[in-house]
C-alpha cells in the first residue's frame, strides 16, 4: 500500500527545510528587500525596474513581504525588449502590475509553502499584492509557481531573509495576464 501524499510531502518539507537552512546568505537581515536587492548581482533588471515604477521605497519601509524574485536570466528569458519596453514606457501600470505579482504580503517561508501544499493535497494558493493567485506545487524536489496563463518557474534559492520579508529567487518571469 502507497503511503498518503501528505506524509510524502511532510518528509520532503523536512529535508527541504534542511537544504534551504543549509545554504549560505550572504545579504544582511538588518537591510530591507530594496537595499538587498540593490546590492545583488542577480536582480539589476528586477531592481530597475523597482525603481521605474516607484514602488522602491514600499519595499523599503513597509512590509512583511514575500517577494519572488526573478533572476536577470530569467528576465532575460522572459523578453529582454519587452522589459526595457515596459520600464521605458510613460505608463507604469503594466510593469508594476508585474512587479505586483510577484510579491505576496507577509512572510511565507519554503516551509509554510510546503505545510500549506500538504493541507492541500500538494497544491497552495497564494494571492500576490496585484491580487491575483499563484499556485505552488511540487515537482521533484522543487516548489514551482504557475500563473493563470500556465507559465510556471521554480524557486531556486528559498528563504533569502530580509528585515522585512523574505526573497525566493525564482528562474522565470510569472504574469498576471497575457503580456
Amino acid at each position: 500500500m502507497r503511503p498518503p501524499l501528505k506524509y510524502f510531502l511532510f518528509f520532503l518539507l523536512l529535508s527541504f527545510s534542511f537544504t534551504i537552512n543549509a545554504q549560505s546568505n550572504d545579504l544582511s537581515k538588518d537591510k530591507s528587500i530594496t537595499q538587498n536587492t540593490s546590492e545583488s548581482d542577480h536582480h539589476k533588471i528586477l531592481i530597475a525596474a523597482v525603481k521605474a515604477t516607484e514602488m522602491a521605497e514600499i519595499l523599503d519601509c513597509s512590509g512583511p513581504f514575500t517577494v519572488f524574485a526573478p533572476s536577470d536570466a530569467a528576465f532575460e528569458k522572459f523578453s529582454n525588449t519587452k522589459i526595457q519596453e515596459l520600464m521605458d514606457s510613460e505608463d507604469k501600470s503594466e510593469l508594476k502590475s508585474l512587479l505586483m505579482y510577484h510579491i505576496v504580503a507577509g512572510n511565507l517561508t519554503a516551509s509554510h509553502i510546503l505545510k500549506a501544499m500538504c493541507r492541500g493535497s500538494g497544491k497552495a494558493s497564494f494571492t500576490t499584492i496585484q491580487g491575483k493567485k499563484l499556485i505552488a506545487h511540487m515537482e521533484g524536489y522543487d516548489i514551482v509557481l504557475t500563473d493563470p496563463i500556465g507559465n510556471t518557474a521554480r524557486i531556486t534559492a528559498a528563504d533569502v531573509n530580509q528585515k522585512n520579508g523574505i526573497i525566493h529567487e525564482i528562474d522565470s518571469v510569472i504574469l498576471p495576464t497575457r503580456m
